[in-house]
């Protein structure tokens, strides 16, 4: 017999990223009494690694749990980025409804529709919260009609097309259901959460199902599943099977040691949980998402939508440039593979397979940023490696017939920056579906079908072009057929052709070739990357070179030449930079770009013969 649980909400929180997410549940869990009073709180307290406070982005869901009036509220923040979309997919099978947070200037954006479209299949109910209603441009009532029209685009039925709005300011900690009636707290927000989504249901005299939906890690106790009671109740040292819905041979027994409950960001250890009750498992080595927790007298999996599969792949390897070794605390092949093995436990839209060669693995993932959080993040515990340039991952179907991921790439720009966009992404094998004014003013909204391929690499282009005031946002849209060749750079490389120290002479003449990437006193050796050539071709150059000194002439004279700045790569610039022939070179204190050939005579022999066999085909 299915009941419900009165006591339980269980929702989301979904949105575009930068639209307020993790603003808005700081404000409910401070309003809500989980921090004492006078208590000094972290601004973004949901948003706990170093990584996701710098770049002010949401990489990895969260769960929380607060108590409102007696009804527990268990809250999950989830990410925006596209590349995360693997964490939303998962996270709504744990919840009875969403809160879809949407800014009120912005509008209705790319992400919107993604986890909106994710949260109708599953037949969620959706509360909508406009948020940031205190924006001096604010266009509230504009925004709600653009949610509706999401809506229809979306085929909702009646009762979801039906939903409530509620008009925030998670900045100020306010909330109204009345946009003309200024809010005092977030009261309304939380009547509308449990009126309106509805209380978890199961059977409770059923035998134990729990479907883990996301993975903890923790170096104690190893793996932590994370999933919600679906039916009956669960115990600690209780015995359970677990089985899998993808995986029909599974059936294994393990025993339940310890069992947790969210309040607020603690996790707090409970001996049983029941129906509706989101809980954290630790003692099971081998625990995976999609795995239910069954007794053993009727061990059903519940069904569980495949992870999205990853488009785009990079090779990490071994350092062995002149200057390996000397900056990282972890630097051969068999930490690097333990490493990224371990990411592994926790980031399910990974992929690491081992090569032909023990020093390098070939690691897939959702997309560019995906991947750039971990090695930034490899990066700073201390490891030192080398990655290639980032590539797609191609399939063939039934015909043979090549086919690419495709992605549906949304830009707003002023107007007077439109031509060069839509000109450069047409180079890129973008094709232009829909143009239009966008809803902030003076801007054009453009929309572009292109290859995943075609945008590796253009982001930082596209903030030049448009002077910094161009909006990017890019939903993966399955695959499409092989588009032809692109051509990623229109110049080429400035490269070191001896070893030794960059010199203040050397730099000066070298700064007439083009844009310089090392200051004086930089080491180099031969091969490496030291600039951005003007031309279209790589030119080799002696940025260690002295001026020789006569008697008419002084050392000091040196100290009249005027050296540009050089342009300091970022993490992103510098993948965005590489080319195919391309490596950078990744150490805890440097970033290193560098052709695979570092010997000039061997990389011109293998370009000829790249050269021969390209005319062959």
């Amino acid at each position: 017999m299915k009941k419900q649980r009165e006591d339980i909400r269980n929702l989301a929180i979904i949105a575009h990223v930068d639209h307020g997410k993790t603003t808005l549940v700081d404000e409910l869990l401070k309003q809500s009494g989980v921090f004492r009073a006078g208590q000094e709180v972290a601004e973004r307290v949901m948003d706990s690694n170093d990584l996701e406070r710098e770049r002010g982005i949401t990489i990895l869901s969260k769960n929380t749990a607060v108590t409102y009036k007696g009804t527990k509220i268990n809250i999950i923040d989830t990410p925006g980025h596209a590349d995360f979309g693997g964490e939303v997919e998962r996270v709504l099978k744990m919840v009875n409804g969403v809160v879809l947070v949407v800014d009120a200037f912005e509008g209705a954006m790319p992400q919107t529709k993604f986890v909106l479209k994710k949260a109708l299949e599953l037949k969620l109910p959706v509360i909508v919260c406009v948020n940031k209603i205190d924006r001096p441009e604010a266009r509230a009532e504009e925004v709600v009609d653009e949610v509706l029209e999401l809506f229809l685009d979306l085929d909702a039925d009646e009762s979801q097309f039906d939903c409530p709005f509620v008009f925030a300011s998670a900045k100020t900690g306010t909330a109204t259901l009345d946009i003309k009636e200024p809010g005092v707290s977030m009261m309304p927000l939380f009547d509308t959460i449990v009126d309106y989504i509805p209380a978890p249901e199961g059977d409770p005299d059923a035998g134990t199902q729990v479907l883990i939906s996301t993975i903890d890690y923790n170096e104690y106790v190893g793996r932590i599943g994370v999933g919600k009671v679906d039916n009956g109740t669960v115990k600690v040292n209780q015995e359970v099977v677990i089985v899998n819905h993808h995986d029909p041979d599974k059936s294994r027994k393990v025993k339940v040691s310890k069992l947790y409950e969210f309040d607020g960001l603690n996790k707090v250890e409970v001996s049983k949980a029941e129906i509706g009750s989101i809980v954290a498992i630790s003692g099971i080595s081998d625990i995976h998402i999609g795995d239910t927790l069954c007794s053993p007298e009727n061990p059903v999996p519940i069904p569980f939508q495949k992870i999205s599969e990853p488009t785009i792949a990079m090779h990490f390897m071994i350092n062995d440039s002149p200057l390996a070794g000397q900056e990282g605390k972890y630097v051969t092949s068999r930490h690097i593979r333990e490493r990224l093995f371990k990411e592994l436990n926790t980031d399910v839209s990974l992929r690491v397979e081992e090569t032909g060669t023990t020093e390098a693995f070939k690691v897939s993932g959702r997309g560019e940023l995906h991947l750039s959080v971990l090695i930034e993040n490899m990066r700073r515990e201390g490891y030192e490696f080398a990655v290639s340039k980032a590539e797609v991952l191609y399939k063939t179907d039934e015909n043979g017939k090549k086919l690419e991921p495709m992605e549906l790439c949304y830009i707003d720009v002023p107007e007077e920056f439109s031509g060069s966009v839509i000109e450069k992404l047409s180079q890129r094998k973008g094709e232009l579906q829909n143009m239009g004014a966008a809803s902030s003013g003076g801007y054009t909204r453009l929309e572009f079908s292109i290859p995943s391929r075609g945008l590796i690499g253009y982001r930082g282009e596209f903030m030049t072009d448009t002077k910094g005031n161009g909006i990017m946002n890019s939903v993966f849209d399955g695959y499409g057929p092989y588009k032809g060749d692109i051509q990623y750079r229109k110049q080429g490389s400035l490269i070191a052709f001896e070893a030794g120290e960059a010199i203040t002479y050397g730099l000066y003449n070298a700064q007439e070739r083009g844009t310089l990437f090392i200051g004086p006193g930089e080491k180099v050796y031969s091969g490496m990357i030291v600039g951005q050539s003007g031309k279209g071709e790589d030119i080799e150059l002696n940025v260690c070179k002295k001026k020789q000194l006569t008697n008419t002439r002084s050392s000091s004279a040196d100290e009249a030449l005027r050296l540009t700045p050089p342009k300091i790569l970022s993490l992103e610039q510098a993948l965005e930079f590489i080319d195919t022939d391309e490596l950078l070179e990744v150490t805890p204190k440097s970033l290193r770009i560098r052709k695979k050939i570092l010997d000039p005579t061997m990389r011109k022999r293998a370009a000829m013969r790249a050269a021969s066999l390209a005319q062959n085909q």
